[in-house]
């Protein structure tokens, strides 16, 4: 009769184990996703600031014509990839991410843009929200670490592949031009 409930005891506690461990992958990838959706909003964000951006910027501009269309492409780009994967995803992001970085290269050359109200306001938003994806991407690439973790050790290892949890993707910058700063030129 002791062994009955001894061998319960050890049934009972690694059903209890089985389900935390269960559990707490659900949780991380739930993490992972609240995390990705987090980036996904900052990014709508940015993609609504540039159109507003870039028309600010064409009355001072009509030389650099060129910048504000690779401008406008690369965001029409990105926007139109919201369903693709993170590694997709942050490639045509970093592309992005460049040509607005040789926008505001380029802004530098007109004094009278950099002291618009308009422009100003807008670059602070832009700035903010560059800023925000930044931490988001952070904190993504943090949970996917977590729940990678949780997938690849054991013995959650062994419930991950009961369940198929498979490992996420990391939102790593692929663009070399994105992992460089930009250069300002007076000249």
């Amino acid at each position: 009769m002791i062994a009955l409930w001894v061998v319960l005891g050890i049934v009972v506690v690694l059903l209890l184990i089985f389900v935390a461990l269960y559990n707490g992958l659900v949780g991380m990838r739930n993490q992972c996703r609240n995390a990705w959706a987090q980036i996904d909003v900052q990014l709508k964000r940015r993609h609504d600031l540039i159109p507003n951006l870039v028309e600010t910027v064409k009355g001072y501009m009509q030389h650099e014509r060129q910048t504000l269309e690779a401008v406008t492409k690369a965001r029409n780009i990105a926007q139109a990839a919201s369903g693709s994967s993170v590694g997709e995803r942050a490639k045509l992001e970093g592309e992005l991410s460049s040509a607005l970085a040789r926008l505001m290269v380029v802004v530098e050359r007109y004094p009278d843009l950099k002291a618009n109200q308009n422009f100003l306001a807008l670059q602070e938003e832009l700035t903010s929200t560059e800023n925000k994806i930044s931490f988001s991407r952070q904190f993504f690439n943090d949970s996917v670490l977590k729940y990678n973790n949780k997938t690849q050790m054991f013995p959650s290892n062994a419930v991950a592949g009961m369940f198929n949890f498979k490992a996420e993707e990391f939102f790593e910058v692929k663009v070399a031009a994105e992992r460089e700063a930009p250069k300002v030129s007076f000249t």
